[in-house]
C-alpha cells in the first residue's frame, strides 16, 4: 500500500462532469478534499456524496474545496450531480491511473469474486498540495465528520 504522508500529492489533470479540465495544482492555497469512490448512483457511493454536499459550508469556510473521482463517465457524473444537488465537481478516471497512483486501485471481492476496482479512500492535501491526512478503506457512516474534524484540528 502507497503510503503518502507529508508527500507532495500526485498531480493530475482529469476531466470533470462538464467537460472542463481540472488540474490539482489550480488548488493551490486551498486544502482539498479528494474523495475516490466506486461508482455514481449507488447506496454508499451516493450517502458519502450527500453527506459531503450536507457539510459542504462547513467545509467552504475552513478554505476546503471537495472533489469526487470514480472510473463514471461525464454524463454520469453530470445525472448524479444534477440528481442530489452535489455543489461539487466529479473528476473522471475511466483508465484508474489516478486511482493507481493513490493507491487506491486494488483487488476487491465480492459474492466469491475477485475484480479490480476502486477502494473508497479520502485524502487531505493542504494549501501547499502535501497529502497531510488518508482515510483508506473508508466506512461511510460518520466519515465526514471525521475529516471536518481533522481539518478544524489542523486549524485550530
Amino acid at each position: 500500500m502507497v503510503n503518502l504522508i507529508n508527500q507532495l500529492a500526485p498531480q493530475f489533470s482529469l476531466i470533470n462532469e462538464a467537460g472542463k479540465m481540472v488540474n490539482l495544482k489550480d488548488f493551490k492555497g486551498k486544502n482539498v478534499v479528494l474523495y475516490f469512490y466506486p461508482k455514481d448512483m449507488t447506496p454508499g457511493c451516493t450517502t458519502e456524496a450527500c453527506d459531503f454536499r450536507d457539510a459542504h459550508e462547513d467545509f467552504s469556510r475552513l478554505n476546503a474545496v471537495i472533489l469526487g473521482i470514480s472510473m463514471d463517465d461525464e454524463k454520469k457524473h453530470t445525472k448524479f450531480i444534477e440528481k442530489h444537488g452535489l455543489p461539487f465537481s466529479l473528476l473522471v478516471d475511466e483508465d484508474h491511473a489516478v486511482a493507481e497512483s493513490y493507491g487506491v486501485w486494488v483487488l476487491k471481492k465480492m459474492y466469491g469474486k475477485e475484480y479490480m476496482g476502486i477502494e473508497r479512500s479520502t485524502f487531505l492535501i493542504n494549501e501547499e498540495g502535501v497529502v497531510v491526512k488518508e482515510w483508506r478503506k473508508v466506512k461511510v457512516k460518520n466519515h465526514i465528520e471525521q475529516v471536518l474534524s481533522f481539518l478544524v484540528d489542523k486549524q485550530a
